[in-house]
């Protein structure tokens, strides 16, 4: 009952996310859930991608806000504010990847985990 409840809370977590790419126009916005695999490294990867740099660090700056504001939730590890090509921001039972198209092109995230549920969601 407990991991259930923790994967619920989870999924709440991941919607709230996804809420927080859509407020800054992210692109092509993915949830892989792991939550039914054995050994996972997370519940769910969120990936998306921004059209310029400038957008990728609004997508990542909105998605810390919602979830902050929202759940009272914060990273736990954020990468890649540098160059700002692939944003990590890792809430451990959620990680979101938020790209700049030719880099989300190049690594193809979604196609490594095919035994994971895919959801696809429509941007604003």
């Amino acid at each position: 009952m407990a991991k259930e409840k923790q994967v619920n809370e989870s999924k709440i977590l991941a919607d709230v996310i996804v809420r927080g790419i859509q407020e800054k126009k992210g692109k092509d916005i993915v949830s892989l859930d792991f939550s039914k695999l054995p050994n996972a490294i997370s519940k769910f990867f969120i990936i998306c991608h921004g059209n310029s740099k400038t957008q990728v660090e609004a997508i990542a700056k909105s998605v810390e806000e919602e979830a902050n504001k929202t759940l009272q939730r914060k990273p736990w590890q954020k990468e890649g504010k540098e160059n700002a090509e692939w944003i990590l921001i890792d809430f451990a039972d959620v990680v979101v990847h938020i790209f700049q198209e030719e880099t989300r092109m190049f690594y193809k995230l979604e196609d490594l985990w095919a035994d994971a549920k895919i959801k696809k969601y429509e941007s604003e």
